[in-house]
């Protein structure tokens, strides 16, 4: 089954995380880059020119701000982790920028997904498509992943993973992920030593 973009936050046994996976079928000569304190798609050397075709497929999906990991399919990264930084709210900075933002204008109506996850455990997790918003608090305890197909409410499942590389590498083909197609990247935040690391594949 192809979901596309997808996402996952929340707690498990061994900590809290957020993961992120590209998968694609129009463009997938994409790679993750990781930073201290963020995760970029960016194409591939020699693909560049990509983003003249599809302004959406370059963005931060990984940013950390404080005690927050913000993940996302887009440029709403950005506004939802400057929302945080500002003071408001995870939850309302999420709901307020998938309003602002709405859907990807491209000729899918791509969703745009978000999640977020603190260092204390607290997660969320939302979605905004062409029929609605929905922006909702992760169980205590417990993982939630959403993606830009098929899977667009959020969907409880295990997740087994001890620090940010085993959180990438289970989003790209880990248990229920397993079953998801055209894996192209992935990248994860965990919380390590109360403090955020970024880890992909």
């Amino acid at each position: 089954m192809y979901l596309g973009r997808m996402l996952a936050v929340g707690n498990t046994e061994s900590g809290k995380f957020v993961a992120y996976r590209v998968s694609s079928r129009s463009f997938p000569n994409r790679m993750v880059n990781v930073f201290e304190d963020r995760a970029a798609i960016v194409p591939k050397e020699g693909h560049e020119k990509d983003v003249f075709v599809n302004p959406y497929i370059a963005y931060n999906c990984i940013r950390i701000v404080d005690d927050v990991a913000v993940v996302t399919n887009g440029s709403h990264t950005d506004i939802i982790a400057e929302k945080i930084a500002s003071g408001m709210n995870i939850r309302d900075s999420i709901a307020l920028t998938l309003l602002t933002m709405d859907y990807e204008k491209d000729e899918l109506n791509t969703p745009r997904i978000a999640g977020a996850t603190t260092l204390d455990g607290d997660s969320y997790i939302g979605i905004v498509t062409i029929d609605g918003i929905i922006v909702e608090k992760v169980k205590e305890d417990q993982c939630s992943y959403i993606s830009t197909y098929e899977h667009t409410k959020p969907h409880d499942v295990e997740f087994v993973c001890s620090n940010a590389e085993e959180a990438a590498k289970f989003i790209y083909c880990g248990g229920k992920f397993e079953e998801f197609t055209n894996p192209v990247d992935s990248v994860a935040a965990f919380a390590e030593d109360n403090k955020w690391k970024i880890g992909s594949l």
